[in-house]
């Protein structure tokens, strides 16, 4: 009971979901004598459902977070039949056998209708009605707290993350290229290949407040909605999608090179000019990017992407420009102010 206790007070510490995924699966191996116990990401990309492994703990070792390996979406769900049935269904638990004679227990955290996170316990005996009961309990828990920082994290309108979680994602991505600078055979490796970088892109409706001034907020609204729904589908699993405020958003691309980066970002755009807006007709983007930078402070990138956005803005509209392309060809000037803030 106090070990149980203590996981539950330090799960509700936690104002962050990627330390409340090591928390949940620290407490459900240590409890239930796990041999593996993962957090899963479900996603839907063009129809299909994919599954990911977002944090991780084995038997003896230490709970840790687990970035995508490459740029899919993950394993595709028929991977799992039992998994996919049951999220068919809406049933609240699966359970398998693997051919290594481990079972398997998947549950589902469900928010309404919809579960984009699976718990999976793995297991060398059958699970017991006491064990199912605790790890149900703690699953609980674990749901409500993540619906609170759901609810603190995201925009109400249009569900994406907000402007308070980007800050912070920001700010870890950064700290991350730092660490990978650091080392010296990472950045000879990484100038040698020119190849993945952390890219910022700034996101802005063409003539927005036309469509509020012709069609009414509600339309206006449904715009937002569409638009960042088109947003999660077009990015990948492993991007970070926020609302910024009012027409603007922000995305924060991982582990790509320049021209995945400008693909992924301009098929974006394409989806949003040839989608049929209800009663609005055809909407566009203009969109600016850059690369992230441990040199450079948040305030300083994001001021980048903008430069980018406001000349995509001034010259045409619906398209995407690249700062380091800009300056590069003498289309931007940049005049270093201080250590935190640029003039253009």
């Amino acid at each position: 009971m106090d070990s149980l206790l203590r996981h539950m007070v330090d799960m509700t510490g936690h104002r962050d979901h990627t330390m409340l995924d090591i928390s949940v699966i620290s407490a459900v191996q240590e409890l239930s004598g796990a041999a593996r116990t993962r957090v899963l990401a479900i996603a839907s990309v063009g129809g299909q459902y994919f599954v990911r492994s977002r944090a991780c703990i084995h038997a003896g070792g230490v709970a840790c977070p687990e970035e995508p390996q490459d740029n899919g979406p993950g394993e595709p769900i028929a991977l799992y039949p039992e998994l996919e049935a049951c999220l068919r269904r809406h049933d609240m638990r699966a359970e398998s056998e693997g051919a290594d004679g481990l079972r398997r227990l998947w549950l589902p955290i469900w928010f309404g209708d919809k579960a984009d996170t699976c718990l999976e316990i793995m297991h060398a005996d059958p699970f017991t009605p006491e064990a199912l009961y605790m790890v149900n309990g703690i699953v609980s828990v674990y749901r409500n707290f993540q619906n609170l920082l759901d609810y603190s994290e995201r925009d109400s309108l249009t569900g994406l993350l907000n402007r308070k979680t980007f800050d912070d994602q920001l700010a870890r991505m950064l700290h991350a290229s730092e660490t990978d600078a650091s080392s010296h055979g990472q950045a000879e490796r990484r100038q040698s290949s020119g190849a993945e970088k952390q890219w910022l892109a700034v996101v802005d409706v063409d003539h927005f407040k036309g469509v509020n001034d012709r069609f009414g907020h509600l339309y206006g609204d449904e715009v937002l909605i569409l638009i960042a729904n088109l947003l999660q589908s077009s990015f990948r699993a492993q991007d970070r999608v926020f609302r910024f405020g009012g027409e603007e958003f922000v995305v924060l691309l991982r582990s790509t090179n320049l021209d995945n980066a400008r693909c992924i970002i301009d098929r974006f755009r394409a989806d949003v000019e040839s989608h049929d807006f209800p009663q609005v007709g055809q909407v566009t983007v203009s969109i600016g990017f850059t690369s992230v930078s441990a040199a450079d402070s948040p305030v300083i990138t994001l001021g980048h992407a903008d430069q980018a956005l406001y000349y995509a803005k001034a010259h045409g509209r619906n398209r995407v420009c690249y700062y380091e392309e800009l300056v590069e060809g003498g289309l931007l000037q940049t005049v270093a102010v201080n250590d935190t803030a640029e003039f253009f």
